[in-house]
């Protein structure tokens, strides 16, 4: 039986990963820094072992995994989340033959940055927003003063550190590495593709329903030709292989305006059939296109009975809130294996924790030891 490793275990999109290689025959192994996670609670996990955390030291992280490889007989590894930054740099530490579904560090880390992302984008002729280095002052200032901006960190997700600055308004002081981007209005959309060799074997685009804080918890699949089209030509321009996810706005007249850039996965995989997309991994040229789940709504209960309760007392539309926590299905929830989805209070308590000290919402700090600060 082969052996797959999950490079993370604390995540929705790693159950669905560890689902999907299962059921295809695969033993599944994770590797995570926390010692309790959601994953660990599956019956289609073999075994969970802790490394560091990435944020600690990536060299001591890339050696603890090279390691697991060894003693594990690994043949492939799969990153989750953030930690695909870190793990792109793995390959030349391990034995011959085991393959890490990640582009190499050269082409993952400059679509990342944002900036480099806008750049790459506007060289392939995409439409991004106008937008400039906070340290460019001349340009960043000129952005600001012709309208609406939106200043965040290069390297960050889940909304951490993003601030909208109105028409006019001063720059932050330079700091840390920032973008300075003109604000979109429109609807804002996300994706999730699997690609091989620039070419989107499956895609999904998709809107969240619910937010907690800037990411969303509850979503819909959505079919939106003009973002498939985007997001076929930013792959092809960059020959892409592997998970790719963008965030787009589409403005009032129809068009998608490419924003950022995840080179990893999102929530959208929750929309593919899991053994699909195993296939599609293992066999890129030679599987069928992995196929929609056939629900268009999904929802991450726990964090969305959160928002309900709060939107109760808040003034929010608790109702239709409350209505949607009825009605959709879980991400999580399989009656086959039920505990990953039951135990998630006691196995992600130490991210709600983090988050309850620091009062922001769940999903702004799951991934803090695991991201890429560049």
């Amino acid at each position: 039986m082969p052996t797959l490793l999950l490079t993370l275990g604390r995540l929705p999109k790693g159950l669905d990963l560890a689902r999907g290689f299962a059921a295809i025959g695969w033993r599944v192994v994770v590797a995570e820094p926390f010692a309790r996670h959601l994953c660990g609670a599956s019956r289609d996990v073999a075994k969970s072992i802790v490394v560091p955390a990435p944020a600690a030291g990536q060299r001591a992280y890339l050696e603890a995994l090279a390691a697991v490889v060894r003693a594990e007989e690994v043949a492939l590894v799969l990153p989750v989340s953030e930690e695909t930054m870190h793990v792109a740099f793995l390959p030349p530490l391990l034995p011959p033959g085991v393959r890490v579904v990640t582009m190499a560090p050269d082409a993952l880390l400059p679509v990342y940055d944002k900036g480099g992302f806008i750049a790459f984008a506007q060289a392939h002729g995409l439409d991004v927003p106008e937008s400039a280095a906070l340290e460019d002052h001349p340009r960043a200032a000129a952005l600001v003063a012709a309208g609406p901006v939106v200043v965040k960190p290069l390297h960050g997700c889940s909304g951490r550190g993003l601030r909208r600055l109105a028409q006019g308004a001063a720059l932050p002081p330079p700091g840390a590495p920032a973008l300075v981007q003109r604000l979109v209005t429109g609807e804002e959309f996300s994706t999730c593709a699997f690609a091989h060799r620039g070419r989107v074997l499956g895609n999904v685009v998709y809107r969240g329903t619910l937010m907690s804080g800037s990411v969303a918890v509850a979503f819909q699949r959505v079919d939106h030709p003009a973002i498939e089209a985007w997001v076929r030509r930013f792959v092809a321009a960059a020959r892409w292989s592997g998970f790719i996810a963008f965030d787009l706005i589409v403005d009032a007249a129809g068009r998608p305006w490419g924003l950022e850039c995840n080179p990893r996965t999102t929530s959208g995989l929750h929309f593919f059939e899991p053994a699909d997309i195993a296939r599609a991994i293992l066999d890129p040229e030679g599987a069928p296109p992995p196929r929609h789940r056939p629900v268009a709504e999904l929802q991450q209960f726990w964090s969305c009975l959160t928002e309900t309760q709060l939107s109760l007392f808040r003034g929010g539309p608790f109702r239709a809130n409350l209505r949607r926590l009825l009605a959709t299905p879980d991400v999580c929830w399989q009656a086959r294996d039920p505990w990953p989805l039951l135990s998630m209070p006691w196995t992600t308590w130490r991210i709600i924790r983090l988050a309850a000290r620091r009062r922001v919402p769940f999903g702004e700090v799951a991934t803090l030891d695991v991201g890429w600060t560049g």
